[in-house]
């Protein structure tokens, strides 16, 4: 839909007739007549021969004048209406990297891939559905980092997320460090919308903040927290002495991951294996839905630098023609005072 911002604009288009209503009124003065190219031609108050305006000047005269009181109008393409959500959650994702994740214990397509590439293939879906909301990540293992702060910029998030390698970050696991680092990163945002989701495949086993007192500190800040622990409870082990079934999940500390996510109001869950951790990361978006309600607004495009330019070209058009015009008639002139 085409629309313009200021319509009243277009009562400019009648200024010229004003003007040439005006002009007819006014009372005739007799002026001489000088030949065109004479020296007296520029003088005030004289007149020259010379052939009047043809009617296709004056019309290109008034589109031009047209087409600028139409960019002054400021015409603008109105798109569709487009819903966008008032507000989203603030959700920091913190993912454990320590050596430790990379245990082959989880399957796709009957092959067998480590902790963290099944990791980075369930969250890249749930990043892609959280439009709205802003996205933080957070890598740890001795020590936390922030890969990257809450933006909306998801593509970003992801990005970053894949490019993310074992043992980035030491070879131990700083859970508490690294739910305290979530914390600071989401205590200055609105107190309904602070988010973690921490998954790890272990216990705490580096740091200088306790898991407890970093779980404190986010019930006080209202961070809600969310906990994962990943790996298999049982996995064939060859030998040379033939086979025997292991547990890769023993460090696992389900007893601290359920009561941090009780703690703060959320919830523990327990992903053995590559489609209960879809399942739990389904779970959280349904647990944390996304806001549907919002604003409404339409997309603008602004269309006054067309009429504009079409302006632009008709003046330069007549410029170049009135120059060609005068020098083609003082030809003449010069030939014949060099005569």
């Amino acid at each position: 839909m085409i629309n313009l911002a200021y319509p009243w604009a277009l009562l400019l288009v009648f200024l010229p007739l004003l003007l040439i209503a005006r002009k007819q009124k006014s009372e005739p003065v007799d002026a001489p007549v000088i030949p065109v190219g004479h020296w007296l031609a520029d003088m005030p108050g004289v007149s020259t021969q010379g052939r009047p305006n043809p009617w296709w000047r004056s019309l290109l005269i008034l589109a031009a004048w047209i087409c600028l009181v139409i960019a002054l109008g400021r015409p603008q393409h109105v798109g569709e209406q487009v819903q966008m959500p008032i507000t989203g959650r603030d959700l920091m994702l913190v993912v454990d990297i320590s050596p430790s994740m990379e245990e082959q214990d989880m399957v796709l397509h009957g092959r067998s891939i480590n902790r963290l590439q099944a990791v980075k293939r369930v969250l890249n879906d749930f990043i892609d559905q959280r439009e709205g909301d802003r996205l933080g990540l957070i890598l740890f293992g001795t020590e936390p980092y922030v890969q990257a702060p809450l933006t909306f910029d998801r593509e970003t998030v992801r990005t970053l997320l894949i490019e993310s390698g074992l043992g980035m970050a030491g070879r131990a696991t700083a859970i508490g460090d690294a739910v305290g680092l979530a914390v600071k990163r989401l205590r200055d945002r609105p107190q309904e919308q602070r988010v973690a989701i921490m998954l790890t495949d272990g216990a705490n086993t580096a740091g200088e903040i306790s898991p407890d007192k970093a779980t404190d500190i986010a019930a006080a800040a209202g961070v809600r927290l969310y906990t994962i622990g990943i790996g298999a409870e049982s996995v064939i082990q060859r030998g040379l002495l033939g086979t025997r079934r292991v547990n890769p999940s023993r460090d696992l500390d389900e007893e601290l991951l359920t009561r941090m996510a009780e703690h703060t109001g959320g919830r523990y869950f327990r992903a053995r294996s590559l489609p209960e951790l879809e399942m739990i990361y389904d779970s959280i978006n349904q647990l944390e839905p996304i806001e549907q309600e919002g604003q409404f607004f339409r997309p603008v495009t602004e269309l006054y630098i067309w009429p504009a330019g079409l302006a632009i070209v008709i003046w330069l058009t007549l410029m170049v023609l009135r120059f060609a015009n005068s020098r083609s008639r003082s030809m003449p002139e010069t030939e014949a005072d060099r005569g």
